[in-house]
């Protein structure tokens, strides 16, 4: 596998697709594909997705393509999905408790141990065998457990110091749901998701697929 740090952002932001692809030829039972066959179902090019695919190794054969079963498992190991990753929720209001309840449901790996709020009508409550506790404590939680991700779902005014506590803390990645951009050293991974931004761009391909006229 090539350095990690070779890898595009475009090319990372492919693997999950392809892996959901694969996930979904699995409940079918197939067992191969080619990479023609995965572009017509996928949308990108079959040359696209065999860059995409030597970036990391040789997981095809010409002239038989990908064994479905074995691509899955290697993405999953591409994306760091064969181990299940210890994380905390810092804001259980309705996004936190969504986000809360999907892993919980879809058990995606991402196995939330921890629930801090700052409203008491919010602390003590238990959700899906978690309680929530006062963020006032959450440094002090830090340090007992080794905690990899921090998942934010505070205010903007909020966001930046929460961070600040969890990198003291020693996660190692943040996921952040809060309106801002937020600082973090190099080594921690960080992920943000503006939902306001995705609503825009459905706003601009309306606009245009309407045929709207622009000023």
């Amino acid at each position: 596998m090539q350095n990690r740090q070779k890898v595009s952002n475009a090319i990372i932001r492919r693997l999950p697709r392809y892996r959901r692809y694969l996930g979904y030829l699995q409940t079918k039972g197939i067992k191969k594909i080619s990479s023609n066959e995965l572009s017509e179902l996928i949308g990108y090019t079959a040359s696209q997705i065999r860059q995409d695919l030597n970036t990391f190794g040789e997981f095809g054969q010409q002239g038989y393509g990908y064994e479905v079963d074995k691509l899955y498992k290697e993405i999953n190991r591409i994306l760091g999905l064969d181990r299940e990753y210890k994380t905390v929720v810092i804001g259980v209001g309705n996004l936190g408790q969504a986000i809360t309840n999907y892993s919980y449901y879809y058990k995606i790996g991402f196995n939330i141990i921890g629930l801090f709020d700052v409203n008491p009508k919010i602390v003590g409550n238990v959700i899906n065998d978690v309680e929530v506790m006062d963020a006032a404590g959450l440094e002090e939680y830090l340090e007992k457990e080794n905690i990899d991700i921090g998942v934010i779902c505070v205010n903007r005014e909020n966001a930046q110091r929460v961070v600040d506590s969890l990198i003291r803390g020693g996660v190692k990645g943040i996921w952040n749901f809060a309106p801002i951009d937020l600082e973090v050293p190099d080594e921690i991974a960080l992920e943000s998701v503006h939902l306001s931004d995705s609503l825009h761009a459905l706003s601009f391909m309306i606009r245009n697929n309407s045929g709207e006229k622009k000023d």
